[in-house]
């Protein structure tokens, strides 16, 4: 299979398997990395079109076999909407770009992803009140008999800035390798037998 198909097609795998309930912290996801990376790594339509499948395929598993909900709901196609708001800032940058530069709009993607989500819960959830306080209160401490929502804002960040600089880091790597490749020096052949030489 070719390279370029593999190398998406094995990330999707792997961000699939860190969607298992439990296998990371609340607000810890390679979602946010993943969506970034794509924008900018995936070409063509296979930057939409993977990474959006696979966050969709496994949000109806997780609402189907772990949740009992609807397979889709009305924050299905948000957060939706949402990823692919972050592809297209991947598509932004570029992959020559140095490490720290990605490393960073990873880190932005993952925060617009808390922002605009936490923000339609406090437009959404009655329990809030529709003042600045409300919002604030949105962001930070979240509704009562729930974890704090900074502590996912707090996992966001690392999570997003944990998996876009392994992923970065990783194709950093298969550039260089492939740079010195190309750039080896092709054996000599050796030179043909003199007639002369081919009777002796």
């Amino acid at each position: 299979m070719n390279r370029k198909l593999l190398l998406p097609i094995a990330l999707m795998i792997v961000f699939a398997l860190t969607r298992i309930p439990g296998m990371l912290p609340p607000g810890f996801s390679a979602a946010y990395a993943l969506v970034f990376c794509a924008g900018v790594y995936f070409g063509g339509r296979m930057g939409w079109w993977l990474p959006l499948s696979a966050m969709l395929i496994t949000d109806i598993g997780l609402n189907v076999f772990v949740y009992h909900t609807a397979p889709v709901s009305g924050f299905t196609f948000v957060s939706l909407l949402l990823y692919a708001a972050i592809i297209a800032l991947g598509r932004l940058f570029k992959p020559k770009m140095s490490w720290l530069a990605l490393v960073g709009g990873g880190l932005l993607g993952a925060l617009l992803f808390y922002l605009i989500t936490n923000t339609l819960s406090w437009l959404g959830e009655p329990a809030y009140a529709k003042t600045l306080a409300g919002w604030i209160q949105a962001l930070t401490q979240g509704l009562p008999g729930y974890p704090p929502t900074w502590e996912f804002f707090r996992n966001t960040l690392l999570s997003g800035g944990l998996f876009t600089g392994l992923f970065v880091g990783a194709m950093k790597c298969l550039e260089v390798a492939e740079e010195a490749k190309e750039d080896a020096p092709e054996p000599e052949a050796e030179p043909e037998a003199k007639p002369e030489e081919a009777k002796a």
